[in-house]
């Protein structure tokens, strides 16, 4: 009779032998990790987002209760922290990696607090033997930390039989599997084109744990977001200023190319543009302080979008 092979747990994966009853202080654990901290300048930073907060929330709590897990010796496989952000421009991705960084790092699943921000063009040769380089050269500076691709869909273009992006896919998804303790990907774009994109490459889509839909923002976030770029230039509205603004979002949201607080970022900077020329035109022996911290609806309404009905460029 041959004898029964037995597989043997290594000691660190083995259960634990504590009680049931041991207590576990996580408040203690989450004050320790100071996560509040990154979770409270998510929300000073970026109005609205309720469902994208209360995921990122949810994350930290899961990588938290895993940490005190493995404090305890309960098995607990490393968890999948390759992420997908869907949105239209100006929503706030770019920003959300950033705090995800942060808290993957104080968490210690990441040795660096980085996020290296790249594109198809950062990763993509244009001729043979040029994108493995390029690939490897991004992972490698990215390597510790969290690698955020924006625009992520354009690494595949079916349409074009030699097109290289596939190999630099291909290079990505094994060190996304093999490597997935040492970096966290995070893929950004349109949510229809992404999701074109993982159709055509299923085992990227079977990498990706987290998937988070950033929503438009409404005309009345839109504002929010607007007084809160001001109030960091020590620039603010005029009560008129404030309700031509509003109309100018409504307008502007219904035009083409509109990019949420990209879209606004640019309008105030138009509008600032327009405020020191309309106080050069002015006598300049009796400005005060208040004129130049104020935009008036004048600023405003010169706008192409209140003249011709026309977007201004976002670019």
């Amino acid at each position: 009779m041959s004898e029964t092979n037995v597989e043997q747990i290594p000691e660190e994966n083995a259960p634990s032998e504590l009680s049931d009853d041991t207590p576990v202080d996580l408040d203690t654990v989450f004050r320790d990790s100071q996560i509040q901290e990154i979770l409270d300048k998510l929300d000073r930073e970026l109005v609205g987002l309720k469902p994208i907060k209360t995921r990122i929330r949810e994350i930290a709590a899961l990588l938290l209760v895993d940490r005190v897990r493995k404090g305890l010796g309960l098995m607990s496989g490393p968890p999948s922290l390759h992420m997908c952000f869907t949105g239209n421009p100006g929503t706030g991705k770019t920003t959300v990696a950033m705090r995800m960084a942060e808290i993957l790092h104080r968490l210690g699943y990441i040795r660096k607090c980085t996020l290296a921000a790249v594109t198809r063009d950062d990763l993509v040769g244009q001729y043979i033997g040029h994108t493995a380089p390029k690939t490897k050269e991004v992972l490698k500076r990215a390597m510790g930390g969290v690698l955020f691709i924006d625009e992520a869909y354009y690494l595949y273009r079916s349409e074009n039989e030699r097109d290289y992006g596939q190999e630099s896919i291909e290079i990505l998804l094994q060190v996304m599997e093999n490597q997935r303790e040492d970096l966290v990907v995070i893929l950004a774009g349109y949510r229809d084109r992404m999701e074109t994109f993982f159709q055509g490459n299923p085992g990227m889509s079977s990498r990706v744990a987290h998937h988070l839909d950033f929503p438009n923002y409404s005309a009345e976030e839109l504002i929010a977001i607007a007084k809160l770029m001001l109030e960091k230039q020590q620039y603010r509205f005029s009560p008129d200023a404030e309700k031509v603004f509003y109309e100018y979002l409504l307008k502007r949201m219904k035009l083409p190319n509109f990019a949420n607080a990209r879209s606004v970022r640019n309008a105030l900077d138009r509008a600032r543009l327009r405020q020191a020329n309309r106080l050069f035109a002015q006598h300049r022996d009796t400005l005060t302080k208040k004129d130049l911290v104020t935009i008036e609806a004048e600023d405003i309404l010169a706008s192409r979008v209140f003249m011709e009905g026309q977007p201004e460029s976002d670019q």
